[in-house]
């Protein structure tokens, strides 16, 4: 795989906002029917169970729409928001706590002409930076690219279509820049918690 050795199922083993950065510089592939889509990891945000007003799981119950949350990490949470979205979460934390990282941002690499089919979009040729940008700077957005629906709920992403690949070499804390959370005002003090990390100066960000 041109993008590194698939992540082990030991890598996901690690506190919650260390694995938040880990993922950050990672290749997330997905080998669709359709056809191969790659893309680098820039942004993410993690959600802290219990700790966390702005967490699925914030009352720590499993329901039927969070309860991988509360399995073993490295798994996929995927969820549907305002009856016509899905999101992508990577589990995180201990089996039964229930934490996980939301994956806001990926910087194409392969397939780009397969995202913006998926996203109805029409790219120039070649494409353009801002074009190519829009087709995943946004949760929303990273999963219809990707092809991620329902249907990848709870697959492993050390061990599956859907997967966590190294990339180049890891990504020193220092290249990473971190602030609040987006769109979570309702979760009170948890709204300010800084639990949004993204690459610094980088294009694809979502929001600098």
């Amino acid at each position: 795989m041109r993008w590194g050795k698939a992540l082990s199922q030991s890598f996901f083993n690690q506190d919650t906002e260390d694995l938040a950065y880990a993922l950050l510089g990672t290749v997330l592939v997905h080998d669709a029917p359709t056809g191969r889509t790659a893309g680098r990891i820039v942004e993410v945000e993690m959600y802290r169970g219990v700790l966390d007003r702005a967490a699925h799981s914030f009352r720590g119950t499993p329901t039927s729409r969070t309860q991988v949350m509360f399995g073993p990490p490295g798994h996929a949470y995927v969820y549907f928001i305002y009856g016509m979205h899905y999101c992508l979460n990577v589990v995180a934390a201990a089996d039964g706590v229930g934490e996980a990282i939301l994956l806001r941002a990926l910087e194409p690499l392969e397939g780009i002409e397969l995202m913006a089919r998926r996203r109805q979009q029409t790219l120039s040729n070649p494409p353009r930076i801002s074009e190519v940008k829009r087709l995943t700077n946004g949760p929303a957005k990273l999963a219809q690219a990707m092809g991620v629906t329902r249907e990848q709920y709870g697959w492993p992403l050390f061990h599956s279509p859907l997967s966590l690949y190294q990339g180049k070499s890891p990504v020193p804390r220092s290249s990473v820049a971190r602030g609040p959370r987006i769109n979570v005002q309702y979760a009170q003090e948890a709204a300010a918690f800084e639990w949004r990390f993204w690459l610094k100066d980088n294009a694809f960000v979502s929001r600098g």
